[in-house]
């Protein structure tokens, strides 16, 4: 069996991806596995470190104004066009996969006209316009949301969840190997603040605002995701010199990171959420507003409304994200509520269901053959 996965361009595409390709390993060892993503972007790294190999397209978004990037744009779209046929016709796949990202247009295009069945994983409750464009000529749409028929043929879809990495599975007994990994005390509780790989400018100005009252708390420590946009920025400031608090661009070890955290502070993102209920931590999603038809706020609200987590305004991160923190830290009756209903959401066996419909595609199309 040969399979191509093609996006990414964020986490939120990539780590989903490699999910899916681990679940059909795990299945199917002898599964040959091929990436593509487009060149400059962050699959092109963390791909080929989770032992999967990757070709790359000369391919980048369109942007809404115009710019000397949208000049090259119809000369990238040729060459990724072409580059994704010879790459299908030299591997050969029996199905390809689509995650979202610019990648996944040109290859998932060329896969169709090549007579290859293709699936789409959408992770959003708002597809991206790479998966809506893609829809009309897919074969399967797997999705994480219900009442996605808005979007795409509602006969395509089905409902299997957001795939995670197998090490979230259960992060409950590697608390100790994580504050050795961080050099965190395993004794004090732990705030441990994702801004996602770019990082969220907000989150990391309310944890700089929040210096005095971090100060006074000497039995608590952050773990200080800020991004690399940010890193060099936020290093600078007072809190970042506070000596509980270990501020860093990116986490490597995210299953140490969940195993650490006595309570997390993040974006609401698609994928974070579906992490979030997995590894069934007390959390505070703070919806990022720069998003297509707020649907971080949507994700948020799904949690909170079923006491799974607490919602806090962008707006207000700076005012209450500490302090809603501490007070959870604080409160073990709370994180324990928050716990086991953030749990009751997860979807553990999201990357199966996905497996599952991969190789019916398969399967059908050696009948037809």
């Amino acid at each position: 069996m040969k399979i191509i996965i093609s996006g990414g361009g964020t986490g939120g595409h990539i780590f989903p991806a490699i999910a899916i390709a681990d679940a059909v390993k795990k299945r199917k060892p002898e599964a040959e596995i091929l990436f593509v993503g487009a060149k400059g972007k962050m699959e092109m790294e963390r791909v080929p470190k989770a032992g999967y190999p990757i070709e790359g397209l000369w391919i980048s978004g369109f942007q809404r104004k115009l710019t000397l990037q949208n000049l090259a744009f119809p000369f990238k779209l040729v060459s990724s066009l072409l580059k994704a046929r010879s790459v299908l016709k030299s591997f050969k796949p029996d199905v390809v996969i689509g995650v979202g990202g610019f990648a996944s247009g040109p290859t998932l295009r060329m896969a169709t006209k090549l007579g290859i069945p293709t699936l789409i994983q959408e992770q959003n409750s708002y597809p991206g316009i790479t998966n809506r464009l893609l829809a009309a000529k897919a074969d399967k749409i797997c999705v994480a949301y219900p009442g996605m028929e808005k979007f795409f043929p509602k006969e395509k879809i089905t409902l299997t969840g957001n795939p995670v990495r197998q090490d979230l599975a259960d992060v409950t007994d590697k608390k100790t190997e994580a504050a050795a990994h961080f050099g965190f005390d395993i004794d004090k509780k732990t705030i441990v603040l994702m801004g996602g790989s770019l990082g969220a400018r907000r989150l990391n100005e309310a944890m700089r605002e929040n210096f005095k009252l971090l100060q006074k708390r000497t039995d608590v420590q952050v773990l200080w995701q800020a991004g690399k946009l940010y890193v060099d920025e936020f290093s600078k400031c007072e809190t970042a010199q506070l000596p509980d608090v270990k501020i860093t661009a990116f986490l490597e070890k995210m299953d140490l990171a969940y195993a650490l955290a006595d309570v997390l502070i993040c974006r609401a993102g698609a994928l974070t959420i579906s992490e979030l209920c997995i590894v069934g931590k007390p959390a505070i999603l703070v919806p990022s507003p720069n998003v297509a038809e707020d649907h971080q706020t949507k994700n948020a609200k799904a949690l909170a409304e079923n006491e799974a987590a607490f919602l806090v305004e962008d707006g207000e991160a700076a005012e209450e994200m500490i302090p809603l923190a501490l007070r959870i830290l604080q409160n073990q009756a709370l994180a324990g509520k928050l716990s086991g209903n953030i749990k009751k959401m997860a979807k553990p066996d999201a990357a199966e269901n996905i497996v599952n419909e991969i190789f019916l595609l398969v399967e059908k199309r050696k009948r037809i053959q």
